[in-house]
């Protein structure tokens, strides 16, 4: 069965919704008492933000303080990176799982979280596709029916994730299922341009607006003019460019660098970034009004972790794109050798890491290393697959490596006690717990 004739119609008999844990959250002390909030879908935001789920007024409250989010053993809260934290009782909260009420303070106000009667419905997509993107698993689903409601309308969609999760290609999708499909498709990542190049790039430039300029250049927004503009790793953003891309997204209009005039546009905007915008806006490395602007619509692509079931598809569909882009046989590739090193993996570099693994196997028929899995004592010994990178994913790749090793190796020494483990790492169980499950060592240690 080729890549075109995958099913990508679900049994009708499939769920089109899912069901979430309701709950409750309200103001018990501060300059907001007695306000409240119900949840309406899996997640509710609390902040001093207009676009907030729960506005609190309190001065002392970030703008977007905490995010809560429903999960079938409870409610996780979540600081996002607040001035002045989040707090029960004594203990600093990073993140947390809530299975009973609960109260946290934030700034000079408390919270009570309470677990509600019912459940909030969670709209899924009856596909096992959209696009170029595959998988029928229900964390894609929901991604699927986000996108799916926001093609035929023109509106900034931000599309959020891990390096590696597919967030240009599911603006590409996007592109591909709106009304503008005929239209140009401008790709401009600004986590890759020069601060100094990223302006003209965008907006333009005008002969002689600077040296080297020898002639008219149209920017990205022009070339992209009834069509799609994606912006990837806009988190890189210079702030100083925030106002002027914000300009574009309010008038619909650009002006080149070195030019006196200005020239209309129709362009539809797609983000993406690896970065919680709403962090960077906390700690002011992000406009709130540029945020507004482009976070008109939310994906959150997830991790491939998150999706396990869905690697007998991706195997399939990429597998026969590495094949044919390679010239490299497929029938019978994919052994019980190969499925055991898949089903044992915890794929820090995502659907990336998972065509690259492809690669080698269909060309080698071995298993090869996955990165991060070397002893913990041996030295990094393939330099050049992290020099053959882009800096930032190389950089990604070597922090996930080296902390995996690390926590590895104390668990190890510890004999999977989470509480020595976290003592001798110098940080708090959660930080630690976090990583264990980031990491998949759960299993490994026993804990």
């Amino acid at each position: 069965m080729g890549v075109g004739a995958l099913e990508t119609r679900l049994n009708p008999e499939r769920a089109t919704s899912r069901s979430v844990q309701r709950f409750v959250v309200r103001v018990v002390a501060g300059a907001d008492l007695g306000a409240e909030r119900v949840s309406d879908g899996a997640r509710l935001s609390i902040g001093s933000a207009d676009d907030a789920g729960l506005r609190l007024s309190d001065p002392y409250v970030s703008r977007y303080h905490v995010e809560l989010e429903a999960r079938g053993d409870g409610v996780v809260l979540r600081d996002l990176g607040s001035r002045n934290g989040t707090r029960a009782g004594a203990l600093q909260v990073h993140e947390v799982l809530i299975r009973s009420e609960s109260e946290f303070e934030l700034g000079r106000s408390r919270i009570r979280v309470s677990l509600g009667d019912g459940e909030v419905r969670v709209a899924l997509s009856d596909q096992a596709a959209f696009g170029r993107m595959v998988g029928a698993s229900r964390a894609m689903r929901e991604v699927y029916a986000t996108l799916e409601r926001a093609a035929p309308t023109t509106v900034p969609v931000l599309i959020g994730g891990e390096s590696g999760t597919g967030k240009e290609l599911a603006a590409r999708s996007l592109h591909e299922a709106s009304t503008r499909r005929t239209g140009p498709f401008e790709v401009i990542d600004c986590g890759a341009l020069p601060p100094t190049l990223i302006e003209a790039e965008l907006f333009g430039y005008e002969r002689g607006a600077f040296t080297g300029a020898k002639d008219a250049h149209a920017g990205a927004f022009e070339r992209a003019d009834g069509g799609t503009i994606f912006l990837d790793e806009l988190g890189e953003l210079p702030l100083d460019l925030q106002p002027k891309l914000l300009r574009v997204l309010g008038e619909g209009e650009v002006r080149r660098v070195g030019g006196s005039k200005t020239r209309k546009v129709d362009v539809r905007v797609v983000a993406a970034t690896n970065r919680d915008l709403r962090r960077e806006v906390n700690d002011k490395r992000f406009r709130l009004d540029l945020y507004y602007r482009l976070a008109v619509v939310r994906v959150q692509m997830p991790a491939l972790r998150e999706r396990l079931d869905d690697l007998p598809m991706l195997v399939e569909s990429l597998g026969r794109t590495v094949a044919r882009e390679r010239a490299v046989p497929l029938d019978g590739a994919f052994d019980d050798t190969f499925w055991e090193a898949l089903r044992h993996h915890h794929w820090p570099g995502n659907v990336r890491e998972l065509r690259n693994y492809l690669e080698q196997w269909l060309v080698l028929r071995e298993v090869a290393p996955f990165e991060g899995e070397a002893r913990v004592d041996e030295p990094l010994s393939d330099v050049a697959r992290y020099l053959a990178m882009p800096l930032r994913e190389a950089k990604q790749s070597l922090n996930d490596w080296f902390e995996r090793m690390y926590v590895t190796r104390v668990l190890e020494e510890t004999r999977g006690n989470v509480a020595e483990a976290a003592r001798r790492s110098g940080v708090d169980r959660v930080t630690l717990f976090r990583a264990i499950r980031r990491y998949g060592l759960r299993e490994d240690h026993d804990l």
